[in-house]
């Protein structure tokens, strides 16, 4: 895999309309959900079993009241007791089958919806991974976990609680009104209407409900996460910035929210609930009605009037879960419809996801394996325009020239900047907090457009080139990527998924981890905590340090190694990781430490906005003032 990390930015963002469909490549108006559902991949075949095993369920349930209501008539007329037998084997053989079908039911069925779901999850990471960069940059990060995690359950929910119950209730109920009708075809005409009452009706009214209603919940429940994710991982400084108590505000408006929303709802989802339970009182009334004078005038047996009256009991089983199947498929249509606002803003960068950045701040998030599958991924292939091209096999080169920097409908944070990195080339950007050096790096990366000049890759303007190219040749690692609540090993596999266990341990030693591996109670197979919180922040800036070191792109893009650490440790991992032997790779480090910076073959110094000077360390310190001061200030601090 590559080391790239993609940015989701702490920035407010602004949900889809739910309810307006999309449009494709060809203009054509599509509604989100099932553009969604198709990325799901849903097994056919697996999907035609599951409702073929939940009609056999309920089937067994409806074919259970029946043969009772026909035991239990038959019996009371005590009739040799061999006429009941086969009645009697019936009656256990479908309350097993009953059970049964439904055990299986339930296995086919999530694992239908599951392997959608990993499917649908897969390919959104493979196309936000080699999408355009704004699609994630300019969304909240707690919004973008959300999208990717609830999101995605969301749209694989509408297969097990939206789509199959209704494909099960309609041939239950085809099948039911026939048995009925063979005895009696009023009473079976009269369980067909209770039937769409109870049925179509009814979830009619809970999807008009959900509509008014599930589009705040999900504005709510957005901001709920994002806001909670916040104040559990900046928790320390929100406390210093004295910001703690106007998060709690926003998480428990975001609740309030999210409770409004849901009695708003409350009242139409009742009426579909008591309309359900009307149905069923009048089939069964409907029944008797026209079933005694049929049984007089000698049209029915006694015992056909009570399967008659007694099996519409069983049947609106199927309907009575399709008022919360419609407000699933709603539920799942606003939540499909933020995912593929996700995807197309990745696709073609129109950045209808969200309102756009907040510079106040950042967080970095790992991506998965950005190389598309060269076949299909999810409804369509991966997206490559006519203006992106491939680079070349040879050692790359990215080439800024007049670069100037910012985010987007912003004033440029740093202008004029000229560098080449190439394999075997070290550089190294100091300057003042907040001067823009961040900026620079998710620029060069690809994942901010330049605001001016040029940005080239082999010569390539770096924004054509094709994003699987160019993440397989520049590797991004920021000061606070993200990592992952697995294994020492797997997080370190997110930068090469073919890395080994010896080649993590090596990285481990190199990134100057050995001592700490050696403490670990499994070794590279030690489980770390969330976003690695039980170890220091030394530790963790090391660990992704390592991950750096094993990403096989030949470029590294590296922001901050030595935070967190005293000053000689530091000194000697950043010396180390511009002046590695191998020289193999061109490495970019933004750091705040000078004293390693001999062994940078460059150091340009950002101050105002601009490139105030630039030279290889001794340069700097016999020409430049402010470098001077600066490093002998932190050689006294040291």
């Amino acid at each position: 895999m590559s080391a790239i990390d993609t940015a989701g930015v702490d920035t407010a963002t602004r949900p889809p309309d739910a309810t307006a469909g999309t449009f494709t490549a060809s203009g054509r108006r599509r509604d989100p959900l099932w553009r969604a559902v198709a990325l799901l991949d849903v097994d056919r075949r697996r999907f035609a079993l599951s409702a073929l095993l939940g009609t056999l369920a309920l089937g067994c349930a409806v074919a259970l009241a029946a043969v009772s209501a026909w035991l239990i008539t038959r019996a009371a007329q005590m009739p040799p007791v061999l006429t009941l037998s086969v009645a009697t084997v019936g009656v256990r053989a479908f309350g097993i089958g009953r059970g049964l079908f439904r055990y299986l039911d339930r296995l086919v069925s999530h694992d239908v919806a599951l392997r959608g779901m990993t499917t649908l999850r897969t390919t959104l990471y493979q196309r936000l991974a080699t999408g355009r960069p704004e699609a994630t940059l300019a969304v909240r990060r707690g919004d973008l976990l959300a999208r990717v995690g609830a999101d995605v359950d969301a749209v694989g929910d509408v297969v097990v609680r939206g789509l199959l119950p209704a494909t099960v209730a309609l041939a239950l109920g085809v099948g039911t009104v026939a048995a009925i009708a063979a005895f009696l075809p009023v009473a079976g005409a009269i369980l067909a209407l209770c039937l769409v009452l109870a049925g179509v009706v009814a979830p009619w009214l809970a999807q008009r409900a959900a509509r008014a209603t599930e589009q705040r919940a999900a504005d709510a429940r957005a901001r709920m996460a994002s806001a909670a994710l916040g104040l559990l991982d900046d928790a320390g400084p929100l406390a210093v910035q004295g910001r703690t108590d106007t998060e709690l505000d926003r998480l428990r408006a975001a609740d309030a929210d999210l409770a409004r929303a849901t009695d708003t709802g409350a009242g139409p989802s009742a009426l579909a609930a008591g309309l359900g339970n009307l149905a069923i009182g009048i089939a069964v009334l409907g029944a008797l009605l026209t079933g005694i004078p049929a049984l007089a005038a000698g049209q029915i047996a006694a015992v056909e009037l009570a399967v008659i009256v007694l099996t519409p009991l069983a049947a609106f089983e199927a309907t009575s879960v399709l008022p919360m199947a419609a407000i699933q498929v709603h539920r799942s249509r606003t939540a499909a419809a933020r995912l593929m606002a996700l995807l197309d803003a990745a696709d073609d960068g129109s950045g209808t996801a969200t309102t756009g950045p907040d510079t106040t701040e950042h967080r970095q998030d790992d991506s998965t394996d950005p190389r598309p599958d060269p076949a299909r991924t999810g409804d369509r292939a991966m997206p490559r325009s006519a203006d992106q091209v491939g680079l070349p096999a040879r050692g790359p080169v990215i080439t800024a020239r007049g670069l100037a920097v910012g985010w987007p409908d912003r004033d440029p944070i740093l202008s004029g900047l000229d560098l080449e990195l190439s394999p075997g080339r070290s550089l190294a950007v100091v300057g003042p907090s907040g001067i823009g050096k961040t900026t620079l790096l998710l620029t060069l990366a690809g994942f901010l457009p330049p605001r001016g000049g040029d940005l080239l890759l082999d010569g390539v303007p770096l924004a054509d080139t094709d994003p699987s190219a160019r993440l397989e040749r520049l590797s991004l690692t920021t000061e606070d990527a993200h990592v992952f609540e697995t294994t020492v090993l797997e997080n370190l596999r997110v930068a090469r998924g073919s890395t080994s266990a010896q080649e993590a341990r090596d990285a481990l030693v190199t990134a100057g981890l050995g001592d700490w591996l050696a403490g670990l109670p499994d070794g590279v197979d030690t489980a770390l905590g969330a976003d690695a919180r039980s170890v220091s922040g030394g530790e963790r800036r090391r660990l992704l340090l390592a991950r750096a070191l094993l990403s096989p792109a030949p470029l590294l893009l590296i922001d901050e190694p030595a935070e967190h650490l005293d000053p000689g440790t530091a000194d000697r991992l950043v010396g180390d990781l511009l002046d590695r032997s191998d020289r193999a790779r061109g490495v970019l480090v933004v750091t705040h430490r000078l004293a390693p910076l001999a062994a940078a073959d460059e150091v340009l110094l950002l101050d105002g906005g601009r490139v105030a000077a630039r030279g290889t360390h001794e340069q700097l310190l016999a020409g430049n003032a402010q470098y001077r001061e600066a490093h002998a200030a932190e050689l006294i601090q040291s």
